[in-house]
Formats: C-alpha cells, structure tokens, sequence
C-alpha cells in the first residue's frame, strides 16, 4: 500500500509539473558560468525538475545499498554470535544448556 501511495503522489506532483511548465512557454535568458543562452521556460522547468528527481533518486540509491550493507553484515554478526553461543551451551534466552557436542561420560 505504501508504495501505491508514493507512485500516485508522484504521478500527482509530476502532472502538476506539467501544467506550470505549459503555461510559462516565454524565452528566458539563462546564464550558465560561462556562456548565456535563451531557452523556453518550459524546458528550463521540466530539465531543473529531472535532474532534482534524478538527484533525490541517486542519493536515495546510495542510501539504500549502505543500509543493505549494514544489515548484511549485522546479520553476520548475529549468525557468528548465535554459533558461538551454541558451541559454549548457552540458549537464546541466557540460560546454560547441555553442549551438544560433548559426549557425557555413559553411568553403570
């Protein structure tokens, strides 16, 4: 559901995009550092808005694989804790336990 909603507000937010772009169809002159040029105020409009989108996405991206990264790895810790507890004979709640892999001497 989470992901319905972010798709239909971006698909809201990017028709509203369009509108404002259409209706300012002027010339605008836009000074780069080093060169000016007169460009529609649509296209100066629609490409400020990709490149902002692509932006977000980017960081967004980068954000989301150092996330992974940290799980992963957090995950490799509990897995190496988790076997080191079950080696020593302690459960998961804290409380010893009998070693499974030492053989107890056999009473006659």
């Amino acid at each position: 559901m989470k992901g319905q909603g972010i798709l239909i507000s971006a698909l809201v937010f990017a028709f509203l995009i369009a509108i404002f772009a259409v209706i300012n169809v002027d010339s605008v002159q836009v000074n780069f550092l080093f060169t000016k040029t007169t460009l529609p105020l649509i296209l100066v409009i629609l490409a400020s808005t990709l490149l902002g989108g692509l932006t977000v996405g980017l960081l967004g991206m980068i954000r989301q694989i150092r996330l992974q990264r940290t799980v992963k790895a957090l995950e490799k810790q509990v897995a190496e804790l988790t076997n080191e507890a079950g080696l020593l004979g302690v459960s998961s709640a804290g409380n010893r336990m009998e070693p499974k892999d030492v053989a107890r001497p056999q009473s006659e």
